[in-house]
């Protein structure tokens, strides 16, 4: 099993740069609604959907990626407007600072399909209009965004296995601590203030600035995480699917990304006022 983690690993990351260094404009949005598509076909799956409803699905995430990507201008070379990714956004960062805290608190379901098709809009389109927007940035932007919550899942593996002994959430993710969160705050941090230093790109708000915002970043990616480990629970699902060998699904690689991408999305717009 470990075996299969660190090949299917090593693939996908030489896959991701080559595609984010090679790859037009026009053809990484296409990439990302694709990725979109397959995430939804997952997402079916934790809302019970029959086959021919996750296929549904999956198609009409993938066109609504491409469609709003196009409209944002997303598949050009110049900045979108700040008014065309905003909304979507906005509503993601509301969702995952707001509404979430409350349905991890009370355990809420997915319920009816028309519940589940609207969650799963929020959940799955803006991070993918967010890959496309941060690489017509610049790549190294999406790379870092991506960077630090890489960095901070395995900050939090490695602590929590080593120190762990208090459970963060133990009906939703058992394995997961108190500790390894704090790891992998730390782990964010002394990434973040290498990444500052040896780019030479001074820190927003100072280097106090930039601890509270890694830290706010981490604290999101793991709300990412516990959500999708709850619907996990609540379908009996271990893996959101079974495409990436020793990894899982689609979902369970860009979990914490759901929540984070459209974040940053949002504070790039805001920078490039």
């Amino acid at each position: 099993m470990l075996k299969a983690r660190v090949l299917t690993a090593i693939v996908l990351l030489a896959g991701l740069l080559s595609a984010l260094l090679l790859l037009p404009a026009t053809a990484w949005l296409l990439l990302c609604a694709l990725v979109c598509g397959g995430a939804a076909w997952e997402w079916g799956g934790l809302a019970a959907f029959g086959r021919r409803a996750r296929a549904g699905l999956a198609l009409v995430f993938a066109l609504a990626c491409l469609a709003i990507g196009y409209w944002a201008g997303l598949s050009g070379s110049g900045l979108p407007p700040v008014g065309s990714l905003a909304p979507f956004y906005v509503v993601s960062a509301l969702f995952w600072l707001v509404a979430i805290p409350a349905w991890l608190a009370r355990k809420w379901r997915l319920g009816a399909p028309s519940l589940a098709v609207l969650v799963g809009l929020i959940v799955l389109v803006p991070p993918a209009l967010a890959l496309a927007h941060l690489r017509l940035i610049d790549p190294r932007v999406l790379l870092a965004a991506m960077a630090v919550v890489w960095v901070a899942d395995i900050a939090a593996y490695f602590s929590g296995r080593a120190f762990g002994r208090h459970k963060l959430a133990p009906s939703i993710s058992p394995g997961k601590t108190w500790e390894g969160a704090a790891g992998a705050a730390v782990g964010v941090l002394v990434f973040g203030v290498v990444l500052s230093v040896s780019l030479n790109i001074p820190p927003p708000g100072g280097w106090p600035g930039l601890a509270v915002m890694l830290i706010a970043y981490t604290g999101i990616s793991i709300i990412g995480d516990l959500f999708e480990s709850l619907l996990k629970r609540q379908a009996g699902l271990k893996d959101s699917g079974t495409l990436l060998p020793g990894h899982g699904g689609i979902l369970d690689r860009i979990d914490s990304l759901t929540s984070t991408l459209p974040i940053a999305g949002l504070v790039a717009l805001w920078w490039a006022r």
